[in-house]
């Protein structure tokens, strides 16, 4: 019983903070993506990046 109730907060918690994250594209999140340093942008952002924020 305890390991359910312990299984359940920790699922509950990630479903929480995955939805912090601002929407790729946004005006939000081009602006955080700004500020980041460059090292640690993945090429996968970079690329959104240039997709939604550049162009």
């Amino acid at each position: 019983m305890k390991n359910k109730l312990v299984l359940g907060t920790v699922f509950l918690a990630a479903l929480l903070l995955a939805g912090c994250e601002p929407e790729i594209g946004s005006e939000e999140w081009c602006a955080k993506m700004k500020e980041r340093n460059a090292a640690d942008i993945t090429a996968r952002e970079a690329s959104d990046f240039a997709k939604h924020c550049v162009l």
